[in-house]
């Protein structure tokens, strides 16, 4: 099945139309990419919601002819429990949060030198961040008065949480920097991995051959692939 004379006519208009359009560089996928992730992360950075967090310290300290050493082992114990389902059922009341929100707004952290465990609490609301930490490590001290006498250790608290000021989620012009240098990456990493077009050059210093009583010289030659 042959084409019509208007189609044969066209092709070599549409070849020709192709070969005059300039063609983007090899690098493009690189500003389109950074270009991407900036906006990528200034979206998130208008429409995130900004998130506090508010940190509370408890202090192990061992009684009279108890092991000071046992100080800082029982401090881990009790950073553990802090988010266990025991503890932050005991906290969810003064919290006002429910125990399933909790697990996801309570951090507990404990140093293998120091006997204390700091309770960050988390929210959107300042006030209700700081009140998390404080019911949590509230939990935890009344816990360990419960073993206080088997165990000879028992929590005080160090500091309570304080209302924060400023919140701790990304700010726009952050996370808009963020996400560029992400878009840049997963640029570079597409130029890494793309195949190379066809037909492309390489200009090398290939040395020639010397002739009978000249010096050997080198001359350009040009390899293609």
């Amino acid at each position: 099945m042959t084409e019509s004379p208007e189609k044969q006519q066209a092709a070599p208009g549409r070849s020709r139309l192709r070969r005059a359009l300039p063609r983007p560089p090899h690098w493009w996928p690189l500003p389109v990419c950074i270009v991407l992730g900036a906006a990528c992360g200034l979206s998130y950075g208008l429409l995130k919601s900004p998130e506090y967090a508010a940190t509370s310290y408890a202090m192990a300290v061992v009684e009279k002819g108890a092991d000071p050493s046992a100080a800082i082992g029982y401090a881990q114990s009790y950073g553990r429990l802090a988010t266990s389902d025991a503890t932050l059922s005991y906290a969810h009341g003064a919290a006002g949060e429910p125990v399933a929100a909790l697990r996801a707004q309570v951090l507990a952290e404990t140093s293998p030198d120091s006997p204390m465990i700091a309770v960050t609490g988390t929210s959107g609301d300042p006030h209700r961040a700081a009140d998390i930490a404080n019911a949590v490590i509230e939990a935890v001290i009344v816990n360990s008065d419960h073993v206080a006498d088997a165990t000879g250790v028992k929590l005080i608290q160090y500091t309570h949480a304080m209302t924060p000021e400023r919140a701790v989620s990304p700010s726009v012009p952050v996370g808009t920097a963020v996400g560029a240098c992400a878009g840049g990456l997963i640029g570079g990493l597409v130029l890494l991995v793309r195949p190379r077009r066809k037909g492309w050059t390489v200009s090398a210093q290939v040395p020639g051959p010397a002739s009978a009583g000249e010096p050997a010289s080198s001359g350009d030659r040009e390899l293609v692939r």
